[in-house]
């Protein structure tokens, strides 16, 4: 993600996952710690490959490894928000993929965060 990025809206996207936050997600500012945003880059795009039936962590043979990512930041998110990532394929290669995950906060249009994440199995 080198080049300037700005905030995408919901329609860009095709595939939705709906993640909860929690309370010790909050630093004393009230605040969101940046790993926290990573975890649920990664539980939305796991989740999702889970759900389709393209990823069985008990027994399957496929395993993804993140091999560079990158976030931008819009606006903030903090608990209880409910965080809807939205999900895409930017590349699919063969045998890695480009996923683009934003993450839109309780029912807004616009992206508070933007990653870009590269996957190799």
């Amino acid at each position: 993600m080198s080049e300037r990025s700005s905030p995408t809206s919901r329609n860009a996207y095709n595939a939705f996952r709906t993640i909860t936050t929690r309370w010790m997600e909050n630093d004393i500012y009230g605040h969101m710690n940046n790993a926290v945003h990573y975890s649920l880059f990664d539980t939305a795009v796991n989740g999702w490959l889970i759900g389709e039936g393209l990823l069985d962590i008990h027994g399957g043979d496929q395993i993804g490894l993140v091999v560079e990512t990158g976030c931008r930041y819009f606006s903030e998110l903090a608990f209880p928000d409910k965080v809807t990532a939205g999900i895409r394929v930017a590349r699919l290669g063969t045998s890695s993929v480009r996923y683009e995950v934003a993450l839109f906060r309780n029912e807004e249009e616009i992206a508070a965060l933007k990653a870009s994440s590269s996957t190799s199995s």
